[in-house]
């Protein structure tokens, strides 16, 4: 994948003025009792709108939300973020009640130059999730051009992500083009020295990750439950940590192999241990070797955030997914914010390229405070851990040229 880059087309390659352009969208927001809790997948995707709306393309916008499966379910219509959406872009929004048939027709029929609609959820038909060629047609059926500006919607090969690119001229979004860039600088083609830091709780979850990680970075930084199993598979006693004991062999296979790659792993050397994970509860600071029976390590320690600081200002590449700690009860947040603070500051002085993505991972950062001062932080979830992985995404590989 490292000519990446250069192998998909963007919208800068597409005609669009005056046409019809179907884009693929996220608009698969959180929501809570009916209102949107986090917009930033929408503001992301004003920058292609501004792009389209100059060019007087109409502007059809396709989205999924939820798992309806497979039928109409009210509980999951876009209604409610096609009235988030018209908020964020200032204009109004048109909706239709359905994203095939005579609904949609009439209200693409109805859009003026220039002007945004959104179509009801795609997963309310069987088609989407099967990658559907008929469904795909039904779709393609609407407009003259695709543009997929769904990033985190790229690793499922859906009709809307995969099938339909492969029907119309097809072109990656501003966001699209941003997050394959920014990935590329970090994994494809990084500045060495390069360094990834990987936490969260299980090594399980994320075995791939490091398999791939092992073989391309130069120093690897762990944390959390993951760096638990790690330090238990080198005969730490870790007391009532969170570790995988049945994952110990294969966290000895992974040293190994990092080993013989030239991959430095940094494990914490002091923890914050605590009786119970609770905010605010009476912590303790010890070496990992001296980890209370009784006790818990939920933070790597203050010497251990340290080193790993002192670590990334000998780098030019940080990639980023997981917290170090149980960053969501203070004070376990702490070597998260401190070792993000860091990352942000070193980026600011243009010392490191910081790219950052997973869902613990986004909000650990806007925990931090460092969300916006880091190279590009990827609100896209699985998408971003499947590229870390090294697998090919179909929503990706269905834009090359």
């Amino acid at each position: 994948m490292s000519n990446f880059v250069s192998s998909f087309a963007t919208l800068d390659q597409l005609s669009v003025q005056g046409k019809t352009v179907l884009l693929r969208a996220d608009l698969n927001v959180p929501m809570k009792d009916g209102a949107v809790t986090d917009d930033s997948r929408l503001t992301r995707l004003v920058p292609t709108l501004k792009d389209l709306a100059a060019a007087r393309a109409k502007i059809v916008i396709l989205s999924h939300f939820g798992r309806p499966d497979g039928k109409p379910d009210p509980k999951y219509s876009l209604r409610p973020v096609a009235a988030e959406l018209q908020k964020i872009w200032g204009q109004p929004v048109a909706f239709a009640d359905d994203c095939t048939g005579p609904a949609a027709q009439k209200a693409v029929a109805a859009l003026a130059p220039g002007g945004v609609l959104v179509l009801e959820n795609t997963r309310f038909h069987p088609g989407e999730e099967a990658n559907d060629l008929v469904f795909a047609k039904q779709l393609a059926a609407l407009g003259d051009v695709y543009v997929n500006d769904a990033f985190s919607a790229a690793h499922r090969a859906h009709a809307s992500t995969a099938a339909l690119a492969k029907l119309l001229p097809a072109a990656a979004g501003r966001l699209m083009q941003a997050e394959l860039t920014a990935l590329e600088k970090a994994l494809g083609k990084p500045e060495h020295p390069v360094a990834a830091l990987v936490g969260g709780s299980k090594i399980s979850t994320k075995l791939d990750l490091l398999e791939n990680l092992v073989a391309k970075v130069d120093v690897l930084v762990l944390g959390g439950g993951m760096a638990n199993t790690f330090l238990a598979a080198q005969g730490v006693a870790v007391g009532k940590s969170l570790y995988e004991k049945d994952m110990l062999d294969t966290a000895r296979a992974i040293a190994a192999k990092a080993d013989s790659r030239g991959c430095k792993i940094i494990l914490p050397t002091d923890a914050v241990v605590a009786t119970a994970l609770q905010a605010n509860i009476a912590t303790q600071t010890v070496s990992v070797n001296a980890v209370p029976a009784d006790s818990m390590m939920l933070d790597i320690g203050p010497q251990s955030a340290q080193a790993v600081i002192a670590e990334l200002h000998k780098c030019k590449t940080l990639v980023w997914n997981g917290p170090l700690g149980a960053f969501e009860f203070p004070p376990f947040d702490n070597a998260t914010n401190l070792v993000a603070q860091a990352a942000a500051s070193l980026t600011r002085q243009g010392k490191l390229l910081s790219v950052a993505g997973g869902g613990d991972t986004v909000s650990a950062l806007a925990n931090a405070g460092v969300t916006d001062q880091f190279s590009y932080v990827s609100t896209a979830g699985g998408a971003f851990l499947e590229w870390l992985e090294g697998k090919t995404l179909p929503g990706v590989a269905a834009l090359e040229k």
